[in-house]
Order: C-alpha cells, then structure tokens, then sequence
C-alpha cells in the first residue's frame, strides 16, 4: 500500500512540473510580459494532493527610451556638475537623439549603432545647428564629409562628445537599464599632443597686446577700441588680460567675479575664486571642486591700481565687478569677452595659431615652472585637479595653505622681457 501512494505522488509531481515548466517557456516567449514573481516548484504538504499553480503574470512597464533614461541622467540629485558642464551635456544629448532618436529603446542602443554615432560625429560641420539649422546632424554629416571646403570638428570635441555619452551608459548600467556600455572605447586617436592644442602667448604677442590703443589710449573702449585715441580703457577690456596674465585664472572665472570676491584674507588682497556669492546672485559655476580656491593679486595688479578700480565699482554699488560685459543667451559673460578678445588679438597683429585668452593661463604655469614654485601651490593656485589615489586622499587633510604663502609664490610669477611699467601712470 505504501508504494502504491508513493508512486501515485511521484506521478502527480511530474505532472505539476511539466506544467510549471510550460508556464515559464511561455512567460519567457511573450517579451511584453514579466512574471510578478518568480513561481516557485509544486508543493505539496499535509497529504493534500492539490498542486500549487504558478503565479499569475501580468503585462510589465514599457523598456525606457534614450530621452527618457538622459532626462533621469541628467536629474540625478547624486551628481553635481556646474552650469558649463550641464550645457555640455544638454549639446550632446540633442545631437544624440537627433542621430540615435530620442524614442529609440535604451535597450536598443547596440554597439552599431554607437558605431553609426561615431561615424557621423566625425563629420559633423562646426556650429552645424547654426549654420545648417535646417538639416539633421546626418545630413550636415552628410555634407561635411562631401565637401573638403567645410570644416568639421576636430577630435577632441569628437572625443568629448563619445565621452559625455559614454557616461551616460555607464549611469544606465549602475542603474540596471541596460547590461552593459556598447560605446565603450570608441575614441578617435589624438593627432596633435595634449601640450600642443595650445600655447603660451610669445614675448612679442604679449608685448603687442599691452602696448595696443586698449592700453596706451583709444578712441573709445567700444568700436574704437583699436583706434588710437586719448581715453584710456578703465574696463573689462583693461583689466581681464592684465588679470589672467597674473593670475592664471580661467576666463569665465575672472569674467564672473563679483565686486566682493576681493577680499582680504589674513591681511593678503585675494580673488576668492567661487561659486557662492554674498550677494545672493547665482550666476557663477566652477569647472570642478578643485577650481574653488583663493588666489593672491599679483604685486604688478596691485602697483597698476587695481583695488581702486576694485573700490570704484564698490562705491557704486554694482555687484560684478565687470558689468560691462553682457551676459551671454546661457548666462555667461565671457562669451562676449572671448569673441571680443579674438578680434583684439587680430588688431593688435598679435593673433598667431593655437593661442587665445586661454593661452594666459599656459603662460602662467610656464612661469611658474621658470620660478621653480612647489608643484602643490602651482596646481592650488590655477585650480588644477591632483589626480587621485592616496594624494587626494591626503589633500583633504588641513584647511590648504595661508595666503601668505601663496602670496610669496604668486609674487615669483614674471614674464621676462614684458614691460608694463608704461600702464603704471595710468
């Protein structure tokens, strides 16, 4: 009797398990549809012969597209990126989806199509939204890989798309939207070192530049900037070269300074390099944590009278201490400057390839090499990132060096063979 029921209740398991397996095949077979749990074997208990069904599937979320899964990136409270950076990405995601479609399944991003991606950022013209605002990327594309005539971009802006990217799937990874990055490794191979994409001014460029009719009189600071004159600029055209010289900030550091970033710390004139305002403005971004700092003003600023200008702008109660300078259609004054400052280089016949303002700050660090100033308080005082590992670790030690210090430091900064003693009368 007792084998009889044991082999009545095997035959009863295989029956239930030929269903159960039949349920999963077919839950598999419908993609729309996922389980809401995963059914567990038959059970069978207490001498009830009654089988356990599996569990009821129901139909699931629709897979996220790319727009969807990019607005959620971008959201991402646990990621802090400064108003530049977020523009940025803001740039490659409309030419993503532009190239990729916006309603494309995230899942349905496969290594070809970031392979089609690639190609056609390759040949995607310069400012195409601009000057071809009429076409898609891939038909602009299309148009700059026909005509040699038209400049494309180059490859570290093509790099740097593939790379904003690339950090979006490896956001959608963490997230589990999709199993793993198909962009990864797709970078166009550097043509021109890392140290040649800029250079330092020349001694005759920064000769030419502050002994142009900005500095020794012009017309009018406006459209007469290169007109010799008798005014004497006392502006943003004066003083943001003068400043990035002897500084080595970045532009749209200077160009955002608030009339209270000067301040005296510890008895040291300083610009208090920062996103925080104690006016309550919130138009200032950094590039990284690294770019919030104090940096000394430089003895040559100091003998040229800037904190009189600094005190002048205080006295009418403006809060940017260059509020010349408009505002850009994103919120940045140095827009306006930069494309000021490229036509200034060429009146000043001091224009030459690879420079731009930019070129300020490679002078800066050059000089400080020349002055054999402490690796540690160059990279404090432009800002620069110290990489990673054990040296950040042990750099968030201690509160970073007196302004003393770095004021000794940014004194040793010079220019051999530049003159400026002429801009002290002014």
């Amino acid at each position: 009797m007792t084998a009889e029921i044991d082999a009545m209740f095997e035959e009863k398991r295989r029956e239930a398990g030929l269903r159960y397996e039949e349920s999963l095949l077919t839950a598999k077979g419908n993609t729309g549809f996922v389980a809401k749990a995963m059914p567990s074997p038959p059970a069978f208990g207490g001498g009830d012969l009654m089988m356990s069904p599996p569990r009821e599937y129901e139909e699931g979320p629709a897979t996220p597209t790319l727009s969807a899964v990019y607005q959620r990136y971008l959201d991402d409270p646990t990621r802090r990126r400064c108003a530049r950076t977020m523009l940025a990405h803001e740039t490659t995601r409309r030419v993503v989806e532009d190239i990729l479609g916006a309603s494309t399944p995230i899942t349905g991003i496969t290594r070809e199509a970031c392979r089609d991606l690639f190609d056609t950022l390759r040949w995607l013209p310069v400012n195409f939204s601009k000057i071809y605002s009429d076409l898609c990327a891939r038909d602009a594309a299309a148009m700059g890989k026909s005509d040699p005539q038209i400049r494309t971009i180059n490859p570290t802006n093509l790099n740097a798309y593939m790379a904003r990217f690339s950090s979006l799937l490896n956001w959608a990874v963490a997230e589990e939207y999709i199993g793993r990055n198909p962009s990864k490794g797709l970078q166009l191979a550097e043509t021109v070192h890392a140290q040649d994409r800029r250079r330092p001014l020349s001694l005759q460029q920064l000769q030419r530049i502050f002994t142009a009719p900005v500095y020794t009189g012009c017309k009018d600071e406006q459209g007469g900037y290169a007109v010799p004159g008798p005014a004497i600029a006392a502006g943003a055209r004066y003083w943001i070269a003068l400043v990035g010289l002897l500084s080595g900030a970045r532009l749209n550091e200077i160009c955002q300074l608030d009339v209270a970033d000067i301040r005296h710390i510890e008895g040291v004139a300083c610009f208090a390099i920062t996103e925080d305002s104690l006016v309550g403005t919130r138009d200032k971004s950094l590039k990284n944590k690294a770019s919030a700092r104090i940096v000394p003003i430089h003895p040559i600023l100091l003998q040229l009278n800037f904190l009189d200008f600094v005190e002048k702008k205080r006295r009418m109660g403006v809060l940017k201490l260059f509020d010349d300078l408009p505002l850009g259609a994103k919120g940045f004054r140095s827009v306006a400057y930069s494309r000021w400052f490229s036509r200034f280089l060429i009146s000043a016949s001091a224009s030459a390839p690879l420079t731009c303002f930019h070129s300020f700050r490679h002078g800066f660090r050059d000089a400080a090499r020349n002055a054999r100033i402490d690796r540690d308080i160059v990279l404090r005082l432009g800002g620069w990132t110290t990489g990673g590992g054990q040296s950040e670790a042990a750099d968030a030690y201690g509160s970073g060096y007196h302004p003393a210090v770095l004021f000794e430091a940014v004194s040793k900064i010079e220019f051999p063979g530049l003159d400026l003693s002429h801009l002290k009368q002014k």
